[in-house]
């Protein structure tokens, strides 16, 4: 059976990978499919991404254009929904509670909400520890895990400040666990959903939107750069293809990027 783990690094750039600092970031790359340059939306702030991201439109589709909630005045079906429809079993291991609202009662079969995951020193270890025994159990079909110090670290002391970039070495620790972990039947993608530029982020500048995008794992092509354009909203329809989901909602916009997979 197919699985999939949906990784967030948020407010990851690409420009803070280097062999000293995230060798299991840049293994990833090697063992799998990637591209630096993947684009976020418009704006480029946490929630509209992740609305974007795990429904696949744009915010001038879904209407959120800040960290705060709103209904869609039209809905649009998200990738939890989907994969529960399918008969997948879904969970989320997360540390801002605002991604509650990225799925519909009833299509979550676990869900991890940790308050106080922001602490730089072992905010990320915590969720990667909730996060591992279920992976190698092979105890959920979709899983998505949110590690979001980097984007706090970018905040408290600047994108690509030494700060920052002691937080990104931290957080490649992290991500050589889940890999060393991944059970031969899964694919994982770890991205970002923006960047960022001196203590913020949001606007359509290069530094903010640009964003690192990788596949590892199960059936994905082995040290292959990605050559499409990728943007967020084809994020969700690649998991589904992972999943092995051929049907999808008529209202999302984004594409699977089948080129990653052999």
């Amino acid at each position: 059976m197919a699985r999939a783990i949906f990784v967030m690094l948020d407010g990851l750039r690409p420009d803070a990978l280097s062999p000293e600092r995230t060798p299991n970031l840049l293994d990833a790359c090697a063992r799998g499919a990637a591209t630096m340059t993947a684009q976020s939306v418009m704006p480029s702030m946490t929630l509209p991404c992740h609305t974007s991201l795990f429904h696949s439109v744009p915010p001038s589709r879904h209407g959120i254009v800040s960290n705060v909630w709103t209904p869609m005045a039209r809905p649009v079906i998200g990738l939890f929904d989907v994969a529960n429809d399918n008969g997948k079993l879904c969970a989320v291991i997360h540390n801002w509670e605002e991604l509650r609202d990225l799925n519909r009662p009833g299509s979550l079969h676990y869900s991890q909400f940790f308050r106080n995951g922001y602490d730089l020193d072992d905010g990320d270890r915590v969720l990667v520890d909730a996060a591992l025994p279920l992976i190698t159990a092979g105890a959920f079909d979709f899983m998505f895990l949110y590690l979001g110090t980097i984007d706090t670290s970018g905040h408290m002391y600047g994108w690509m400040s030494a700060g920052y970039l002691e937080q990104v070495r931290r957080l490649d620790v992290q991500v050589g666990r889940l890999l060393a972990d991944l059970p031969a039947d899964t694919t994982m993608l770890l991205q970002a959903d923006h960047g960022g530029h001196d203590r913020t982020h949001g606007t359509d500048s290069a530094e903010d939107m640009t964003i690192p995008w990788i596949l590892v794992g199960a059936g994905i092509r082995a040290g292959y750069t990605i050559e499409r354009p990728v943007s967020l909203i084809d994020t969700a329809p690649t998991l589904a293809h992972a999943l092995g989901i051929k049907t999808l909602p008529i209202d999302w916009e984004g594409t699977a990027v089948t080129e990653a997979f052999g």
